[in-house]
């Protein structure tokens, strides 16, 4: 199992770059070539939202994002190390269901990230909130 492992300053320029790696990366393990625009799109939500955490919460955190490769699934994990603000992220958190809360672009990434991968996750780790996504890779 390989893995490669970013770490960037919460700054929305770093954003594009997660992406591309994660697309060559992605590309590299086996992902099938018509679902490399999907991961491209998930990580970068994910790290949008990372990053707006970040700021919104005004902390001097970094961004963690893990690419697994293992032996079916390529994975993808992308940690805001927010702390508890990530709790306030939650989609679960937003009862009044306007949108009005700071969470609501939050909300719709998490929407988004959803609709483009089958396999997701939204939890917790020991930083702050963690999105973990997985896609199959075609065997070599």
């Amino acid at each position: 199992m390989a893995t490669v492992e970013l770490r960037f300053s919460a700054l929305p320029e770093h954003v594009r770059t997660a992406r591309l790696v994660a697309a060559a990366v992605a590309r590299r393990a086996g992902v099938d070539e018509s679902v490399l625009d999907e991961v491209r799109l998930a990580v970068g939500e994910a790290c949008s939202r990372a990053v707006g955490l970040q700021q919104r919460g005004d902390l001097a955190g970094v961004v963690r994002v893990a690419l697994i490769d293992q032996e079916k699934r390529f994975v993808i994990e992308v940690g805001d190390g927010a702390g508890s603000l990530s709790e306030l992220a939650e989609p679960a958190d937003d009862a009044s269901g306007d949108g009005s809360s700071d969470g609501s672009d939050d909300t719709l990434g998490l929407a988004v990230i959803t609709g483009l991968v089958e396999d997701v996750e939204v939890g917790r780790d020991d930083d702050g909130g963690l999105i973990r996504m997985s896609w199959p890779v075609n065997p070599a």
